[in-house]
C-alpha cells in the first residue's frame, strides 16, 4: 500500500518546487546520444538500413557511456516505416550490438513521436518497478521506406467513411489546413524557416551539435561501367540538411508543394532524413549506486488526440496537457524543442501556448536539421540535454499524424 501510495503521488500535479526534489524511485536520464541526421535518399545514410544505423549508434552509445550492458532489462525502439514496426530487425541490431539476448525488446510506432513513445515505455516502466534500467530510442531509414509504398492500405468496405478518410489526408495538406483555419500566412511561415535554417547553421558552425552526435560509419554505393557495385566507406558525423544564407526572401520563391494557392513548399516543411537517436533511462537509486552521471529527471508524457485533417496542431494541445499534468506554466519552462514537422503548425503551436520563440529550438528544427519520423522524439533529448543548465525545466513535443500531439517534462540536473 505504500508503495501505490508513492506511486500515486508522482502522478499527481506537483509545485515546481516539489519536482526539484531529487527521490531515490525518480526516473533520470544517464545519457542521450544520436547519429547525425542525413538527406534521406541521397545522403550518406541513403545505402544502409535502419538496422545497420541503429547498431552502429548503440556500439558506439555502448563506448562512449561504458554503461554495463548487464544492467539493460529492456529496449525499447521507436519506428514509423519498416514492417512491424522494425520489431525484428531492431532487435537483431540491439543483440548485434551487445546488448544481452536477456534484455527484452519493443518496437513502436506513435507516428512521428515513436521515438518519445519508446522513452515515455521505459520510462513508465521503471516508474511502476517493473524495471530499474531501460533504453528508449527511435530511428528511421526514410531513403529506404518513404514513398508510396508507405502509404496505408484501407479495407474496400471502409473507404466512403469519413472519419477513415480523414486519417488518410496527406501531412502536407494537413499543413495546409492548419495554415488557412488559423490564418498562419506565407511570410510568417517563410521567415520562421529561414531562421530555422539560420539557428542550424550556426550551430554546426560553432560545433554545437559535437557533443550530442556520436559518429558512425556508413557505406556509400558506387556502380562501375559495368554495373558492378561495390561500397565505399564513409564516417558520417554532421548533419546533413542544413544550408548557409537562406533568408525569407530566397524562401519566398519557391513554389507551394500540396495546393497550387497554397502556402506550404520543401523549404517551409520538414526535410526528408536517416538517423538514429538513443536515451538509457535508470531508476535513480540505481543510477547513484552504480555511479552512473545523472543528466536529467524525467517528470512525465502526454499524448492528446486532436481532429486528423489539422493534425498539426498537436503540440497546442499536449504541451498544455502535460504542463497541467505537472503543475507548470509555460512560465516555468526554459527550453522548448517543438518539432517542425511544417512552419505552420509549429508556428500556430507555439503562438497559442504563448511561448515565447526565443526558447524554441534554439539550435533550428526540423525544417534545417531533418525529421527522421522514428527517431525524432529521441533526438529531441539528446539536444534539450545540451541546451538546458541544471536545475533548469525542458518540455519536447510534436504533432502527430491522424491527429494527435505529445509533449513531455524533463529536469535537468
Amino acid at each position: 500500500m505504500e508503495r501505490l501510495n508513492q506511486l500515486s503521488g508522482q502522478l499527481s500535479p506537483n509545485s515546481k518546487q516539489a519536482l526539484l526534489q531529487k527521490n531515490p524511485d525518480d526516473v533520470v536520464v544517464v545519457a542521450a546520444y544520436r547519429t547525425a541526421l542525413a538527406k534521406g535518399g541521397k545522403g550518406g545514410f541513403k545505402d544502409v538500413g535502419s538496422d545497420f544505423l541503429l547498431k552502429g549508434l548503440f556500439e558506439a552509445f555502448i563506448k562512449k557511456t561504458g554503461i554495463d550492458v548487464n544492467l539493460i532489462e529492456d529496449v525499447a525502439v521507436g519506428n514509423v516505416l519498416n514492417g512491424g514496426a522494425g520489431s525484428t530487425e531492431h532487435r537483431g541490431a540491439a543483440l548485434a550490438a551487445g546488448i544481452p539476448n536477456k534484455a527484452a525488446f519493443i518496437g513502436l510506432n506513435r507516428q512521428c513521436s515513436s521515438g518519445l513513445m519508446a522513452i515515455s515505455e521505459i520510462a513508465n516502466k521503471i516508474k511502476v518497478g517493473e524495471i530499474d534500467c531501460g533504453i528508449g530510442a527511435g530511428v528511421e531509414s526514410m531513403s529506404a521506406n518513404y514513398g508510396p509504398s508507405a502509404v496505408a492500405k484501407i479495407d474496400v468496405h471502409l473507404q466512403e467513411n469519413e472519419e477513415v478518410a480523414k486519417c488518410l489526408i496527406p501531412m502536407g495538406i494537413t499543413s495546409e489546413n492548419v495554415a488557412s483555419q488559423f490564418n498562419v500566412s506565407r511570410a510568417e511561415q517563410d521567415k520562421f524557416a529561414a531562421e530555422s535554417y539560420n539557428k542550424a547553421e550556426k550551430a554546426i558552425s560553432s560545433g554545437a551539435f559535437k557533443d550530442e552526435i556520436l559518429p558512425i560509419e556508413s557505406f556509400i554505393a558506387e556502380e562501375d561501367d559495368d554495373d558492378n557495385v561495390t561500397y565505399k566507406s564513409v564516417l558520417i558525423d554532421t548533419d546533413e540538411g542544413p544550408r548557409k544564407g537562406v533568408t525569407a526572401e530566397s524562401l519566398a520563391k519557391l513554389k507551394p508543394a500540396f495546393s497550387a494557392t497554397g502556402t506550404t513548399h520543401a523549404g517551409n516543411a520538414s526535410q526528408v532524413s536517416d538517423g538514429a537517436a538513443v536515451v538509457l533511462l535508470m531508476r535513480r537509486s540505481l543510477a547513484e549506486a552504480k555511479g552512473y552521471p545523472i543528466e536529467a529527471k524525467y517528470v512525465l508524457c502526454s499524448a492528446v488526440g486532436c481532429p486528423p485533417e489539422i493534425m498539426g496542431i498537436g503540440p497546442a494541445v499536449a504541451i498544455p496537457e502535460a504542463l497541467k499534468k505537472s503543475g507548470l506554466t509555460v512560465d516555468d519552462i526554459d527550453v522548448f524543442e517543438i518539432n517542425e514537422a511544417f512552419a505552420s503548425q509549429c508556428l500556430y503551436s507555439i503562438n497559442t501556448c504563448n511561448i515565447p520563440r526565443e526558447k524554441v529550438n534554439i539550435n533550428g528544427g526540423a525544417i534545417a536539421l531533418g525529421h527522421p519520423l522514428g527517431s525524432t522524439g529521441a533526438r529531441q533529448y539528446a539536444t534539450i540535454l545540451r541546451l538546458l543548465k541544471p536545475g533548469q525545466f525542458g518540455v519536447t513535443s510534436m504533432c502527430i499524424g491522424t491527429g494527435m500531439g505529445a509533449a513531455s517534462v524533463l529536469i535537468k540536473e
